[in-house]
């Protein structure tokens, strides 16, 4: 057997590790993103409430469910945006999720009170369509979103410091949406309120 010089016998191991590690990833399962739908053929989903967003796999079945008797109060810090600026952010969708498993558990409209307050990376949501093109360059898909959330009773609130420090006037907010001081203040006012908090 011809023996390698010490520089040779290097680069033949270099070329075999990245013959190896090509090899695995080609043998890898791609990962679904996130928004992927990963559910099982025939799973079943629901939206009592809002139609279009916010779906709901019914479990009758489980451990806690909502009481249809009592009333709740929740404050949710919308603050997560969504790397693709073409689709629905995530933090809202599950926002309108909340709104569809009371639905489902049967508790009325008026014993649901909830204050949504967009923020942070996901203020620019709440922008109308002419502004989030200016971020963008695309139409704002979080519209739809917004609308259907205060048609089924949500408060959605955005906070004012976000506005400004994106450069954003109260003329440039989507008409849904009403402005607030902060989310800071927001979320000391509504818990003394009772509210609890929750952040999506």
């Amino acid at each position: 057997m011809t023996k390698l010089k010490p520089r040779a016998r290097a680069l033949a191991c270099l070329l075999l590790s990245i013959t190896a590690l090509s090899a695995c990833a080609t043998d890898a399962k791609p990962k679904p993103k996130a928004d992927d739908d990963a559910s099982l053929p025939g799973t079943v989903w629901i939206n009592p409430v809002i139609k279009d967003f916010g779906r709901v796999h019914p479990r009758p079945d489980a451990a806690v469910q909502p009481d249809p008797a009592a009333d709740y109060k929740v404050i949710v810090d919308v603050v997560h945006g969504s790397k693709d600026h073409t689709e629905v952010y995530g933090s809202l969708q599950r926002l309108a999720r909340i709104v569809n498993l009371m639905g489902f558990a049967k508790v009325p409209p008026e014993h649901v009170h909830i204050v949504a307050v967009i923020e942070g990376e996901a203020s620019i949501a709440a922008a109308n369509n002419t502004e989030y093109r200016k971020f963008y360059k695309v139409d704002n898909p979080n519209i739809a979103i917004i609308h259907a959330l205060k048609q089924a009773g949500v408060t959605l609130l955005v906070c004012g410091q976000a506005l400004a420090e994106n450069g954003l006037k109260d003329t440039d907010v989507n008409p849904d949406v009403t402005v607030s001081l902060s989310a800071l203040s927001d979320f000391v006012v509504y818990g003394q309120r009772g509210y609890s908090y929750m952040q999506l």
